[in-house]
């Protein structure tokens, strides 16, 4: 949702932003004398020069202002712990066996009394947006079990599934398809707009049969189709123009539509519509997403692809970045990556629905053993 935004010059290089008072009445007096600079309207996930935009707004929607002293946050200077902004989960993708890793270490942290599935914030990324949809719904402990319980069986999917199916579709060539993308595009926001018009071109015959059945696989994974109450981000991007996308349970979209778009990797299930738009996976966005947790305390990335990216390091989309200016503005940020018995269980093949099983134990192992690690982090 858009906001109009006021913008104050404070002393030295603060700068103060409110959307509730356009007289500035609102910031503290500390840092005046305070003189109007500018307004302007802000979008969220919408790149304004000087200052976070999701962290702007999320200040002015709980306190009314936001802070910033030469760029960086300063807002928690005056208001101290911020009610509902503790601890943010990151989930970032991995294919079908990621799925199953990141449901089995959280299953495992429950198991040894470490439910982090209570985080005043989820992001969800990809498969990642599928595990975000379900932990909001199912109890870990059940979502583990409906993994082992199912009979080892081939690929048939190119994304994570565990209930549903959509028509085999040929991946030969998509890493080859998307590293040529990514290697040709000039940064962040060209990589975008070539990844979703190349999708699109790849899906300009289509009937639109696949994405009523690409639906329906994905609303049989979900324990509820309903966004829950819990503050829930999903990310994609849009294919026709590259804009990066969060869909929260204020923004008109259906849960459902939302975690389908976000695994639409664009050359295996194609481009996702909602509306008069189409989408694509949230992992062209950044690669975890984790710079949404902005100005949450502690902020818990669990990565089946252990921060790898495919991506130029200057681009900063790749995890260690983020998780460098999260720690910049004061958040605490722990990581947990597979390990080697849960690496060799995920596989080369990411889709390989068989290897779900053996994804989900390594990672169940995984959580068992950390939960004592990140008690004292989490709580």
């Amino acid at each position: 949702m858009a906001i109009q935004v006021h913008i104050f010059r404070g002393s030295g290089r603060i700068f103060g932003f409110t959307g509730t008072d356009a007289g500035g009445k609102n910031l503290p007096a500390q840092y005046g004398p305070w003189t109007a600079f500018k307004s302007l309207t802000m979008y969220p996930d919408e790149p304004q020069r000087g200052v976070d935009v999701n962290a702007c707004l999320a200040d002015i929607e709980a306190h009314g202002f936001h802070l910033t002293d030469a760029h960086r946050p300063i807002t928690h200077l005056v208001t101290g712990k911020m009610p509902g902004r503790e601890r943010a989960l990151v989930l970032g993708g991995g294919g079908s066996t990621g799925n199953a890793w990141l449901i089995g270490v959280i299953a495992g942290l429950f198991d040894a009394g470490l439910d982090v599935t209570q985080a005043d914030l989820i992001i969800g990324t990809s498969a990642g947006s599928t595990v975000a949809a379900q932990i909001s719904a199912a109890q870990p402990t059940e979502l583990l079990a409906s993994i082992l319980a199912v009979a080892p069986q081939s690929r048939t999917s190119p994304v994570e599934s565990d209930r549903g199916r959509v028509p085999n579709t040929p991946l030969a060539g998509h890493l080859e398809i998307t590293s040529g993308i990514i290697n040709a595009a000039v940064d962040a926001a060209d990589m975008r707009r070539r990844m979703g018009a190349a999708a699109l071109e790849m899906d300009a015959e289509s009937d639109g049969s696949r994405q009523t059945q690409w639906r329906a696989t994905v609303a049989a994974r979900l324990p509820s189709q309903h966004w829950p109450q819990q503050n829930v981000l999903i990310t994609a991007v849009d294919a026709h123009t590259g804009q990066p996308v969060v869909f929260d349970r204020h923004s008109g979209v259906d849960l459902v539509d939302a975690v389908a778009a976000s695994t639409a990797n664009g050359f295996g299930v194609p481009p996702y519509s909602i509306d008069d738009s189409q989408y694509i996976d949230g992992g062209y966005r950044a690669d975890v997403n984790a710079d949404l947790a902005a100005g949450y305390e502690r902020v818990l990335v669990l990565s089946p692809l252990g921060g790898r990216t495919r991506k130029p390091l200057d681009w900063g989309l790749h995890l260690a970045a983020q998780a460098d200016e999260l720690r910049a503005r004061g958040s605490r940020v722990e990581t947990i990556f597979p390990d080697n018995n849960s690496l060799n269980a995920l596989g080369v093949d990411l889709m390989d629905l068989s290897r779900r099983p053996a994804a989900a134990r390594g990672g169940y192992d995984q959580g068992m053993a950390l939960a004592e690690q990140f008690t004292e982090f989490w709580r």
